[in-house]
């Protein structure tokens, strides 16, 4: 998978080297050189890669993004989930206070019609089964009435 050691493998090969070709400089007016001193040398580092050549250059820091903003302890749609169970389980509490309030109406409106029928039955009762005495009240006397040619003559 990897190539050998150079000192294990067959002799050297030969390596093609492409020399860049410089650009034609711009017309322009010559900006002056100023030496700048940099803020400390950088580290030539050297790699020797596995066919044996040795690659020389100086060592690049990796450019380290700028942190990111810290996310929450709990996500957005965590708390929009858990608003909406609270919610939910709000709506369903007032539902639930809803219903047995009707049901305890309902069972008010059948016990006042029960106590009115009961009441009002006692009183027709007590008139049917009360005993004989004077009464009150309107009387009518009933005389012999004579029906000719379906006409009622008193």
């Amino acid at each position: 998978m990897y190539p050998e050691h150079p000192a294990t493998s067959s002799p050297v090969t030969a390596v093609e080297v492409h020399q860049p070709t410089p650009l034609a400089p711009v017309a322009m007016a010559p900006a002056p050189l100023v030496p700048v001193q940099p803020g400390s040398v950088p580290t030539v580092a050297s790699v020797v890669l596995p066919d044996g050549r040795v690659v020389t250059g100086y060592a690049i820091n990796p450019v380290q993004p700028e942190p990111l903003a810290a996310k929450p302890a709990v996500s957005r749609t965590a708390v929009n989930i858990a608003l909406g169970g609270i919610g939910f389980a709000a709506v369903c509490g007032g539902l639930l206070v809803l219903t047995t309030f009707i049901a305890a109406l309902t069972a008010l409106i059948t016990q006042l019609i029960t106590l009115a029928a009961v009441i009002f039955g006692g009183w027709i009762a007590v008139q049917v089964f009360s005993a004989p005495g004077p009464k009150r009240g309107t009387t009518v006397n009933i005389r012999k009435a004579v029906i000719k040619r379906n006409r009622f003559h008193s």
